[in-house]
């Protein structure tokens, strides 16, 4: 058994799509980031890559690289996918957590869960999603920006 976790953050920005685990949200602002910015897909790929010692996702697909640019994450999640199969790796379960004041998560979040299943071939009661504001406490509060943590169990 490997345990691997994962942290990402992303500004709200204006003239941007809110994407969040392969959902388009709603919102009167997206995220800013060299692909979609899909902060909740991208701390889940980094708590399996991590999970397996293979770094993390700014090392696999760098942002420097512009074949990534405004690239969807769930690619990249299928990506991390294979890598998890070429060394034989399977998923036991995903914990994690969006946080964000705004918007209100929870009428996505079942959509979220079946999009990384998919996209990581396992059940989707391996996969657990939730979401929590910081009660208007530091930038996700302030609504400046949303972040998303992950912890992964993965099998080999």
């Amino acid at each position: 058994m490997k345990i691997g976790i994962g942290y990402d953050v992303h500004a709200l920005v204006n003239d941007r799509p809110l994407i969040i685990g392969g959902v388009i949200i709603s919102y009167e602002k997206g995220l800013e980031g060299h692909s979609d910015a899909d902060v909740l897909i991208h701390a889940i790929m980094d708590s399996i890559i991590g999970a397996m010692g293979k770094g993390d996702i700014g090392v696999l697909f760098p942002d420097t690289d512009n074949k990534y640019k405004n690239i969807d994450s769930r690619i990249l999640l299928r990506n991390v996918y294979e890598i998890m199969e070429e060394n034989n790796f399977k998923i036991i379960n995903i914990d994690a957590v969006i946080i964000a004041q705004k918007p209100k998560m929870s009428m996505y979040i079942e959509e979220m869960k079946k999009n990384i299943a998919s996209d990581l071939n396992t059940d989707v009661n391996n996969i657990n999603i939730k979401a929590t504001t910081t009660e208007h406490l530091g930038f996700e509060g302030r609504g400046e920006g949303i972040a998303a943590q992950s912890v992964c169990l993965l099998e080999n």
